[in-house]
This record gives C-alpha cells, sequence and structure tokens, in this order.
C-alpha cells in the first residue's frame, strides 16, 4: 500500500509573505516530483486533488491527520497538528528561534516559547532550514519539552528562479530611469531598515521598500527618520505587489541591501542573487550562510561607514560586472525550489523506512 503524506501549509492564508513564497514553492515542487507516496496539502486553496481545506476550527478539532504516515507541519508557531500521535510520523519545519533574542515583552516571550514548545513536543524529527538555526535551537533545547525527538536535519529554503527575460514594472514604471537599491520584507526593527534610511544621504541611490507588513513603533520611527533628514523624495514604500512586478523591481535595481540582525534564513537576498545582483547583507545569525562569498556583509552600521562600503563594492562590481554576475547567479542555483523539494522527499523516504 502507497504511503500518505499530509503537509500543513496554512500559512499560504498570507500570500504576500516571504513565508509564504516558501511554501507555495514547495508545494509546487512536491507535486512536479513523482514520488512512490501519495502526497496530500492542507490549507485554504481553490479546490482540487489532493488538497484538504482549511477551517479555523480544525485547530481544536480533526480526525483526519491520524490517517497518514507523516505530518509535515511547516511553520514552528502552527497552531495545526499538536497531538501525540501514535502510528504517525511528526514532521516540523522549524525556520528560527529569532523571538528568543528579539527585544519582547516577557508575557510576548512567554505565548511564542509556549506555542512552538506545542508543535516541537511530539515532534519524532525536526528539519531547520539553516545550519544556523539547527544550533540556535541546540543552543535552547533546554527550553523546550522534546517527549520524541529522533534527529534534527537541514534543508534549506528554495525559491522559483526567474525566467532570463526582461520583467515588467507595470505601476511602478517611473523607477525604470532611477538609481535605486532595494529592500523586501516586513517593516520591522531586527530588519534593521533604519540604518539604511541613515545611509542614504551618503550614495546617490534611491531606496525602494517592498514591504509585506509592518511593526509597530519601528515603521513609525522609520517614517519619522526619512521625513526629519527631508528623504520623501527619495524613498519609496511599496506594497502587495505581483511576483511580476517584484522581478522586474529588483531586475532594475543597483543593488539588495538586507542588513537583518536576526534571519532563521533569508529569501530576499537570493531572490536577488538570482538575477546577478550584488548584495549587502549584515554578517548576523544565518546570513554569512546564505550569502556565503557571493554577498558582501557591512562591517558595522555608522552611515558613513556603510556608505564607503557600499560605495566601495558596488565600483569593484561594476568594473567585473559580468563575471561577478556569473558567480551571484550561480551560488543562487542551490537554493532552486527543486532542490528543496527533492530534499524534502529523499527525507521523508528515509524517515518512512
Amino acid at each position: 500500500m502507497r504511503k500518505k503524506i499530509l503537509v500543513d501549509l496554512e500559512r499560504l492564508r498570507y500570500p504576500y509573505s516571504g513565508i509564504a513564497n516558501v511554501f507555495r514553492n514547495l508545494k509546487q515542487g512536491l507535486k512536479e516530483h513523482g514520488s512512490d507516496v501519495d502526497i496530500h496539502f492542507f490549507g485554504k486553496f481553490p479546490n482540487s486533488e489532493n488538497q484538504l481545506q482549511w477551517k479555523k476550527w480544525h485547530k481544536f478539532y480533526e480526525k483526519f491527520s491520524s490517517r497518514y504516515d507523516i505530518v509535515h507541519v511547516s511553520h514552528q508557531l502552527s497552531s495545526y497538528f499538536q497531538k501525540d500521535y501514535k502510528k504517525t510520523l511528526k514532521v516540523l519545519t522549524l525556520h528560527d528561534l529569532n523571538f528568543l533574542h528579539e527585544n519582547l515583552s516577557d508575557s510576548k516571550r512567554k505565548k511564542m516559547l509556549s506555542k512552538v514548545n506545542n508543535n516541537v513536543k511530539n515532534a519524532d524529527y525536526i528539519v531547520c532550514i539553516s545550519q544556523y538555526a539547527k544550533e540556535d535551537f541546540e543552543k535552547n533545547k533546554a527550553l523546550f519539552s522534546l517527549n520524541k525527538l529522533k534527529n534534527i536535519e537541514i534543508i534549506h529554503n528554495g525559491i522559483l528562479l526567474p525566467e532570463e527575460k526582461i520583467y515588467n514594472l507595470g505601476q511602478f514604471n517611473f523607477l525604470e530611469h532611477k538609481k535605486y537599491i532595494i529592500n523586501i520584507g516586513v517593516l520591522f526593527d531586527k530588519k534593521n531598515q533604519l540604518s539604511l534610511i541613515k545611509m542614504l544621504p551618503y550614495i546617490e541611490e534611491d531606496l525602494v521598500f517592498i514591504a509585506s507588513g509592518e511593526k509597530e513603533p519601528y515603521a513609525t520611527q522609520v517614517k519619522e527618520e526619512i521625513k526629519k533628514m527631508n528623504l520623501e523624495n527619495r524613498v519609496h514604500f511599496l506594497k502587495n505587489i505581483s511576483e511580476e512586478e517584484k522581478y522586474a523591481l529588483i531586475q532594475n535595481c543597483q543593488a539588495m541591501c538586507h542588513p537583518s540582525i536576526a534571519e532563521g534564513f533569508g529569501i530576499p537576498p537570493i531572490e536577488a542573487m538570482a538575477f546577478g545582483k550584488p548584495v549587502f547583507l549584515s554578517n548576523y545569525t544565518s546570513l554569512p550562510e546564505i550569502g556565503g562569498k557571493a554577498a558582501y556583509y557591512f562591517e558595522d552600521f555608522d552611515p558613513k561607514n556603510m556608505a564607503v562600503f557600499f560605495k566601495e563594492n558596488m565600483t569593484f562590481y561594476r568594473a567585473n560586472q559580468q563575471l561577478e554576475s556569473a558567480k551571484i547567479k550561480k551560488w543562487a542555483q542551490q537554493f532552486d525550489y527543486k532542490v528543496m523539494a527533492r530534499n524534502y522527499l529523499n527525507f521523508y523516504m528515509k524517515i518512512l523506512q
């Protein structure tokens, strides 16, 4: 009898988030790879074969997950499939434990810790999306009740590598002839976008934020700084953009700047690298692992130092653009969604044996 696997993709309900992008790619990759198992998906989808429709009350009651040989919970903060399975293997993908290191209230941190613990306590296997995420989890294992854990694996996230074509800026064609750097993600203190605002007076490029969300009070702080520095005409906030528009904005940018100080992985830098664009990162958490030698790393966040570092490396990149762009694209290929899906399938088959 063919084995059955249920993959929880409930987080696709938030379509503009980076995590939703990863989950769309995982679903696509698993469907494309032929295998000897039946894979079903749980989430909010248009009706089609092999998809179980998400209902909010499933967090309190459902009777279908125990019929599967593997239940794969794809996010550590999921509220679904937390039961103690007797005959079903539970796999949990752990993206990060950033909440342990963020400036949160004790009550907020305890709430998130409890949510993660509810998922890990009955997990047979944990998959971490980076070596950094694995090391952080192992360092903080004492905070969790690990009743059944057999092993911890690493499987990197994957993206849909863009086609070799010219993408259309659409409604953002006013940027076509501008020089700009780009930042993608939630406007949030751990993403450290304020450092880019403070760097802006010392470089010639504009700054484009593709914001999938905002966290207060940081978002207000960023906007107040823009106003204080008279940068309203040089900073562009874009929201709810299509994939085509996102690719066009990356394709037309001078560079991606992602000085985040807390990342479990880091999808936006890989998306920019897939276009051969220079990527400037912090040297914190997972980013050196994800960017490797194909990225540039800010050594500190002093605005003048950042600007000098940025301009020096952009001069080098432009002088060697063909070679540098090819090197950057080659690095990004290891994060193809097909590689991610194949790694998950191989992992499923290994634990089913």
